[in-house]
């Protein structure tokens, strides 16, 4: 064999020991830097998807709310419930003897039309029961209104005649003989009502926004809004002397907006709506713990004290067809 190639073999030799502890140490140390910057990427991702989640029913329930309240007092070609016959009016919720008047949630429920917002303060006041329960903390809302665009006159709905200075409830399809379709318009007449309940028919044990609804028929049906809102609360702006500005907020069912209420305040309008919501995850997370205060609206619901996480959410909206 020839001596060059033999000395080259010789000098061909391996790492050392010392060699390869020290690659090893590197190596360990770079993937343990890279498991550690992987394991708070994902933490990160968790928490940030969590707070998005949170974030996106918050928005989902108040935007839902805000539609209704908005449009609440528009009864099609004018805003003056008053104005409309048929209306409840003092002892009678009936006083053009609809046939089909829907009472399950109380004989004024869907007729009411001198009171387009209104509802209970911390309890459930209607005479119809949530399907999972209610919330004794939270407040609601029941918001009376006419569709946006006028509709085809249909039978078995509470729709609504209306021309610039006056109006009239019907159900029958036909549209009553006071009114000519040459300058009045059909509307159909949208009750809500807006609680929270303790458990969610989707998710058990996640408490959720909710709606008594006036549908076709007619008939009342019970809706799941938003799973994961904990509590609502409202305020009324009141304007007492109809110059469009907030007099002073009342909480609902105070007895100034009330035209029937002893305490009603001639002229007294809501114009309007301070909402506060409290929104909770869906599940609980290791490593939070909540221990804010919460005191929405006129609610101090304390200290929870678990591992959910929650928001608490708020927005002033103005009631746009209250407004002289």
């Amino acid at each position: 064999m020839n001596s060059d190639l033999i000395k080259m073999r010789r000098r061909q030799t391996g790492i050392t020991l010392v060699e390869l502890m020290v690659a090893l140490a590197i190596g360990s140390f770079l993937m343990i830097g890279t498991v550690q910057i992987y394991n708070q990427s994902r933490q990160a991702f968790v928490v940030n998807e969590s707070i998005a989640r949170v974030q996106e029913t918050a928005q989902f329930a108040m935007d839902t709310i805000e539609a209704d309240l908005r449009m609440a007092s528009n009864w099609g070609r004018n805003s003056r419930g008053l104005a409309v016959e048929g209306r409840a009016i003092a002892g009678d919720a009936n006083p053009i003897s609809l046939a089909t008047v829907p009472v399950l949630c109380g004989d004024d429920w869907a007729t009411n039309l001198g009171i387009p917002i209104d509802g209970s303060d911390n309890g459930y006041t209607l005479a119809c029961g949530g399907v999972d329960g209610e919330d004794p903390n939270s407040d609601v809302v029941t918001v009376r209104r006419a569709s946006v665009n006028p509709v085809v006159p249909l039978a078995g709905k509470l729709q609504i005649q209306t021309t610039r200075i006056q109006g009239q409830i019907f159900e029958n399809g036909l549209i009553p003989n006071s009114f000519s379709p040459a300058d009045s318009t059909t509307h159909d007449l949208m009750v809500t009502s807006y609680y929270v309940a303790p458990t969610s028919g989707l998710i058990a044990g996640v408490p959720t926004l909710r709606r008594q609804r006036l549908t076709a028929g007619p008939a009342i049906v019970d809706e799941e809004v938003a799973p994961g809102v904990e509590n609502l609360q409202l305020q009324f702006g009141i304007d007492i002397d109809q110059d469009n500005t907030v007099d002073r907020y009342v909480n609902p069912g105070d007895p100034i907006y009330d035209p029937q209420a002893a305490g009603y305040v001639p002229g007294a309008r809501v114009i309007t709506a301070r909402v506060w919501m409290l929104v909770r995850g869906i599940i609980a997370e290791p490593g939070v713990q909540d221990s804010t205060n919460y005191s929405p609206g006129n609610q101090p619901l304390g200290v929870i004290n678990d591992n959910f996480r929650r928001m608490l959410v708020s927005k002033t909206i103005l009631l746009r067809n209250a407004r002289t």
